[in-house]
């Protein structure tokens, strides 16, 4: 199971940061569920294995729709308000055309071995009319392949911005869909909140410049 590592340290961290609220999921308990001698008393559905698992997140960022499109939707301003991303490379297609495929790789999730996780994904579809664009993962090492990820942006009135980020992936066998579901809307939602920091960095460099 690729993804067992960083379940481990999702839940430790939620763990301390929210101590004060009596969170009563620890350390152990959570490795039990991935323990591979405990899948058999998991309550996995057959059903759920044919269907998607589906999650969402969203915030408001305090910046005007074009300019938080403008971060949001650059490959090369990736790692700006994500900072687990390392390195972003274009390898097919122009950027913002369906078919381009990029490889993201960096530390969204950690691996034992210590070593970089890496994700190649497709852009399915880009409206930058909608302000909305959605990529599949084709491969990875952090056993991921075919999860869908759909960003959207709508103006929330006052010069600020709501950023929708929806995403769903085929059921993994080993884990519950609530604890996946969990760590994959942290990871999201955390990057999210980094928009408006990343855009007020930016407007700092230009105004350096001038």
């Amino acid at each position: 199971m690729h993804l067992s590592f960083f379940y481990e340290t999702f839940e430790l961290r939620r763990q301390v940061e929210h101590r004060k609220k009596l969170q009563t999921i620890t350390y152990t308990t959570f490795l039990g569920i991935i323990n591979p001698n405990n899948i058999d008393n998991m309550a996995v559905e057959t059903e759920g294995k044919k269907r998607k698992w589906h999650g969402s997140v969203s915030g408001i960022v305090d910046s005007p729709l074009d300019k938080v499109w403008t971060i949001g939707s650059q490959s090369k301003r990736l790692s700006q308000w994500m900072p687990m991303v390392k390195q972003c490379i274009d390898l097919v297609g122009d950027e913002g055309v369906p078919g381009y495929v990029r490889l993201v790789s960096g530390f969204m999730f950690p691996q034992q071995d210590g070593e970089r996780s890496w994700i190649k994904e497709r852009l399915v579809t880009m409206d930058s009319t909608a302000h909305s664009y959605v990529y599949k993962m084709e491969a990875s090492n952090v056993g991921l392949d075919g999860s869908i990820n759909s960003l959207k942006l709508i103006d929330y009135g006052d010069g600020s911005t709501l950023v929708n980020w929806s995403f769903e992936i085929d059921p993994l066998e080993g884990t519950f869909e609530d604890n996946i579901i969990d760590y994959l809307g942290f990871l999201y939602k955390s990057c999210i909140n980094r928009i408006q920091g990343a855009i007020e960095d930016a407007n700092k460099k230009v105004y350096e410049t001038c």
